[in-house]
């Protein structure tokens, strides 16, 4: 098979190689230099080169035809399976409308898609009228259409607050405002084949995603999986139309123990979702996602570890430009919860963007205990016990290279 890669999550965290044979298929990668370049030297395949500033799609376009004889264009980021499907009709192979996969790219569309269907998420407002207070008054989200990370989010405590706000942004047609929900919030990761779900975990943040944007660090650990759980992926998926490929959903846990859809993506959780599920199920989910987009036969799995896993990341894109000086409780290596700890060396920059990749965050913490709720409380104690600040600060081209 003849296989395009749009490559653009780190290689690390997909590892191609498990799910696909690069000596029986005839792999091309198609990505800017910095992607390309984190491919294994030793693995057979092509490399085609963006230019850094290049628009994906008319790069993409630009170096590839019909003529190639591509037979699969495979897209695993965020920021590529909607541009995966204009490469493909240029390509001239099937594949999803750009309409189906709006529904787990903007935060709008996938809402309204869940209408009448008896899913309960958050009342919205695409575009408030120029004058006129929204359908409630109490504190506020206002986000991104699309995006990953929390980036760009803002909870204002009146809704009065956040029209002001969206009136201010320069290009407010791609926010959306809606109503904040108070709770816990959960992920629900999955891998899906012929629209039914083959793998299914739940997790409970530490801390919320939109709180590691504003400085605090974020982690999550896995929760028994309930009926609840698994009928909201199941009811989601299907209003949304996805049937095949990883699940990442969001949800709010209320304090009456009833689940608020809050957003999906149709694609591998990050930070260390991967290494979690691993773990809990043996299952490495981006060469089991891969196996099933290209319709080859699913990688073996690992044996299970019994234990619940879970991860803490600190965040570095808030302080002053420095390296980091980390203060940890004493022993925390030896922990017996702690599976790995990553600390960041200290000739090393603090990260100047949002980042949830181990090797780049101050501090990164994997760990797990056979009781869910005892490894939330050990989390929950790193979060409130390790301390970041900025150290000396690096000269500004060192800075801008991290």
């Amino acid at each position: 098979m003849k296989i395009l890669v749009i490559h653009q999550v780190p290689y690390r965290k997909i590892s191609y190689h498990l799910g696909i044979d690069h000596d029986r298929h005839d792999v091309t990668y198609v990505g800017r230099p910095v992607s390309l370049r984190q491919i294994p030297g030793d693995l057979r395949c092509s490399r085609i080169p963006l230019a850094e500033h290049d628009d994906l799609v008319a790069g993409v376009t630009a170096r590839v035809q019909p003529s190639d004889g591509y037979e699969k264009v495979l897209s695993l980021s965020e920021f590529g399976i909607l541009e995966a499907v204009h490469i493909r009709r240029h390509l001239g192979l099937p594949g999803p409308s750009p309409a189906r996969v709006e529904l787990v790219r903007d935060k709008v569309r996938m809402k309204e898609a869940l209408a009448g269907s008896g899913i309960r998420h958050p009342r919205f407002v695409e575009a408030p009228p120029a004058c006129g207070p929204l359908p409630w008054s109490e504190k506020t989200v206002l986000k991104p259409r699309s995006g990953a990370s929390s980036e760009g989010v803002m909870v204002l405590e009146t809704a009065r607050e956040a029209l002001s706000a969206y009136r201010k942004l320069p290009d407010p047609g791609s926010y959306q405002l809606e109503e904040h929900i108070e709770g816990d919030i959960l992920h629900i990761d999955g891998l899906m084949q012929d629209g039914r779900f083959l793998e299914l975990a739940a997790s409970r943040y530490v801390n919320k995603p939109v709180e590691f944007a504003g400085g605090l660090p974020l982690g999550s650990h896995q929760i028994p999986l309930t009926q609840a759980q698994r009928d909201l992926a199941r009811e989601v998926s299907f209003a949304l139309g996805v049937e095949e490929g990883c699940v990442h959903l969001e949800a709010f846990h209320t304090a009456d123990d009833e689940l608020v859809f809050l957003e999906v993506a149709n694609r591998v959780g990050g930070a260390g979702v991967v290494t979690a599920h691993e773990r809990y199920s043996g299952v490495h989910l981006p060469s089991h996602e891969i196996a099933v987009r290209l319709g080859l036969e699913r990688p073996p799995s690992a044996e299970p570890s019994g234990r619940y896993h879970g991860w803490l990341a600190f965040p570095g894109h808030h302080l002053p430009a420095g390296t980091a000086e980390v203060t940890l409780p004493e022993g925390l290596a030896d922990h017996p919860c702690v599976d790995r700890l990553y600390v960041l060396p200290p000739d090393r920059p603090l990260p100047g963007h949002i980042t949830y990749q181990e090797w780049e965050c101050p501090v990164f913490i994997e760990a797990s205990h056979t009781d869910a709720e005892e490894l939330g409380r050990f989390l929950r104690a790193c979060a409130n016990g390790i301390t970041v600040v900025s150290g000396t600060r690096v000269p500004a081209e060192l800075g801008s290279a991290a």
